[in-house]
């Protein structure tokens, strides 16, 4: 068996060293040193056609510009491009041709690799066989030896001692320990036989590949030959033809130089000529940049008296623009007042700290250089435009804002009846407008000091009582701010007088006379104003709080007695009840506030579009604000606007409210004024102590009867009120 295997291993061998001699064959090499020869070959050639169309091109330089057969040159000159251009692609070609060949070498070469490989794991096989194979030799032998000398040993030892007896066993023991060693040798060359005859699979599958590789080999080889001779067959047809071509050009080219030569003969004379123009040219472009100079100084002195002149037409019809916008304003104010619209003012409060910070807290609010009473909303990316009759931006005060309004604050000493709304979503600003602080107040306190100091300047003539009631509207429930019980409920009902005017019996009314008056009756108002704290404002009105001023005056010439009244209102703000985080009663506040809004919306609706029933009933601010939105009042609504991105969607609803608001017509006013005799100075007076204090005032807007206790104020509002009485 190890001569058979040692057979087999020398034929494995030979035939492994035959493959090796087959695969360094010179064939790849033949064709790569063909290839090479070839493209040799043919650059010799281009290079030599290149040196043709060169002469060619030194001959074409001759001719004129004006030759009648450049047309034809360039053609030709067209034809040589694209002669190469096919010659760069067969260089292309062959460069493939090259890389295919050199891609196949080193697949040659992995193979050969391989093959290395698979010969030294043979090689290094057919050293562990004959290793084990020689062992295995080397213990039969030994195995074949020492049975004799135990023959030997056990007919001799068969008349011995015990000692030898003990001998025989130990050789018996050790030869049947040598015969499990002769099986044992047995399995290791079965298994190594195993290992032939794997190595014998492996070497007939690398035959198979090294045959396949042979025959892609042979097929690549076949098709370089048929590309190489097609692209000979392309080539030699290319030279012929350009070769042809240059022959017909080069005729042709002859052809033009004589015709040029004869040309040139003529053309002496023309060119004489213009050597003369060129001459006269030369001379004109030398004095051409005095001439120039001369006209851009003229130019730019008439360009600059036509600026001067543009600017001051501007600057007048600038001028006339702005008279005609004030004096359009002006006309839009005098038609609103004889049309009986709402005015709707706006006003934008600045990006504050609560806003927070990030893109939410991006201004959205933008306004018209040109018009203060166009503003615009960037809304989900699209710009929309409110038209009012005012818009005050971020950066105007309080004062600015009053001196709009103080024109309907003072009409209410003539006798009429003026009402002021501020109107927006909760955080905008309404109770900063309306109230102020006490460093800077807003309108409610300007204008009763607006009203004393026109009540001082006609003094003269006219005597003057002014008073001043307090109420909120909390949850659709109507309550006195100034009396001993705010929480006690109040109704809305038609005078008695048959005038169809509305008031509130038992409704506290103050006389004030001074500034320190009024500083006492707000200080007491806040007191009882319901306000809590919800997620957009710290400090948020949960009621609609109204503050009435009514003023009557005496003419001592004339007995001519006038009636004013100022509302002045600040409604609570509109909320979203999942932003503003309102829960259990405050759940309940909002809810109340925006079904009054609404009910708002709906009367707003209904005098806009001019229906016959006006719902002012369906809520108590409605119904209090009848006599105001009925036409008998001169009415301005201050929308108040929040500029933050968050908002912008309350903020479009506002401000389209504001714009139905403002397309109202109550019709004109009328003053409340009669001519009668005084009875008394008493009859001018109302109430100047504690209700139930001094006896009730004529009037249907005071008490006409004591309270029976005080009620549980706290100390702070019962020293306010005290005071109050002390000074009435």
């Amino acid at each position: 068996q190890v001569e058979t295997l040692k057979a087999k291993l020398l034929e494995q061998a030979q035939e492994i060293s035959r493959l090796r001699s087959e695969l360094d064959g010179p064939d790849a090499e033949k064709h790569r040193d063909l290839l090479a020869a070839e493209n040799e070959r043919l650059r010799q050639e281009m290079k030599a056609c290149e040196g043709e169309l060169r002469e060619l091109r030194r001959q074409q330089q001759a001719p004129c510009q004006d030759c009648a057969h450049l047309q034809e040159n360039a053609e030709l000159q067209e034809r040589l491009s694209q002669l190469q251009r096919e010659a760069e692609e067969t260089r292309a070609k062959l460069a493939e041709l090259n890389l295919e060949v050199q891609q196949k070498t080193n697949r040659l070469a992995e193979v050969e690799l391989r093959l290395k490989d698979s010969l030294a794991e043979r090689a290094e096989e057919e050293e562990r066989l004959s290793r084990r194979l020689r062992d295995s030799q080397e213990t039969i032998a030994s195995l074949k030896s020492q049975p004799q000398q135990i023959k030997y040993i056990i007919k001799t030892v068969e008349v011995e001692s015990t000692k030898a007896k003990q001998a025989l066993c130990e050789s018996q023991s050790r030869n049947q320990y040598l015969q499990e060693q002769v099986g044992m040798q047995r399995q290791v060359l079965k298994e190594m036989e195993q290992q032939l005859q794997s190595s014998q699979k492996t070497v007939a599958q690398l035959r198979a590949q090294i045959v396949m590789y042979e025959a892609e080999l042979e097929r690549t080889h076949g098709q370089m030959l048929e590309e190489m001779q097609v692209m000979e067959e392309e080539k030699n047809r290319a030279i012929e033809e350009a070769f042809s071509r240059a022959q017909v050009e080069m005729k042709a080219v002859h052809e033009n130089l004589a015709g040029v030569r004869t040309n040139l003969l003529t053309l002496q004379p023309a060119l004489r000529t213009l050597t003369h123009d060129y001459n006269s040219l030369k001379r004109q472009v030398r004095d051409f940049p005095l001439l120039l100079q001369e006209t851009l100084r003229s130019a730019r002195a008439e360009i600059g008296q036509a600026i001067e002149d543009v600017h001051s037409t501007n600057r007048e019809l600038l001028r006339k623009y702005r008279r005609e916008l004030q004096l359009r304003k002006k006309c839009h104010n005098e038609l609103v007042r004889l049309k009986g619209n709402i005015r709707v003012f706006g006003r934008v409060r600045p990006i504050m700290k609560e806003d927070g910070e990030g893109p939410e807290a991006a201004n959205a609010v933008t306004f018209d250089a040109d018009d203060d009473a166009v503003l615009h909303l960037l809304h989900k990316g699209k710009q929309v435009s409110f038209e009012l009759d005012k818009v005050f931006p971020p950066q105007a005060s309080q004062e600015e804002v009053f001196q709009e309004v103080q024109a309907l604050v003072t009409s209410c000493i003539d006798g009429y009846n003026v009402c002021i709304f501020a109107y927006g979503q909760t955080g905008a600003g309404k109770t900063y407008t309306m109230e102020g602080t006490a460093a800077n107040p807003g309108i409610n306190q300007r204008a009763l000091q607006l009203l004393f100091s026109e009540v001082r300047g006609k003094a003269a003539d006219w005597d003057y009582a002014i008073s001043v009631s307090a109420a909120e509207i909390y949850n659709e429930a109507l309550r006195d701010l100034l009396g001993k019980e705010p929480q006690e409920k109040l109704e809305i009902k038609l005078c008695p007088d048959g005038s169809g005017q509305l008031y509130v019996p038992g409704l506290t009314e103050f006389r004030v006379q001074s500034v320190e008056d009024i500083n006492k009756v707000f200080e007491f108002g806040h007191v009882n104003r319901a306000t809590e704290c919800t997620n957009l404002n710290e400090h948020s009105s949960r009621s609609h709080a109204l503050l009435i001023v009514t003023v009557r005056g005496l003419d001592r010439s004339t007995g001519l007695r006038t009636t004013g009244k100022l509302n002045l209102v600040d409604l609570a703000g509109s909320e979203r009840v999942g932003r503003s985080g309102a829960e259990g009663s405050r759940l309940r506040e909002a809810q109340h506030i925006n079904k009054s809004l609404s009910a708002l919306g709906d009367v707003i609706y209904a005098l806009r579009s001019r229906q016959g029933h006006v719902p002012f009933r369906n809520s108590k601010l409605t119904y209090l604000l009848q006599d105001s939105l009925s036409g008998d009042s001169k009415t301005l609504m201050m929308v108040q606007v929040s500029p933050a991105e968050k908002n912008t969607s309350e903020t479009l609803c506002s401000l389209k409210f504001a714009e139905r608001v403002r397309s109202v017509e109550l019709g004109p006013v009328s003053r409340k004024a009669e001519l009668a005799s005084w009875p008394s100075q008493e009859h001018l007076e109302v109430t100047e102590g504690l209700p139930g204090d001094s006896p009730g005032p004529t009037g249907p807007s005071s008490r006409g009867h004591a309270s029976p206790s005080p009620g549980p104020l706290s100390g702070r509002a019962t020293s306010i009120r005290r005071k109050l009485q002390t000074s009435g």
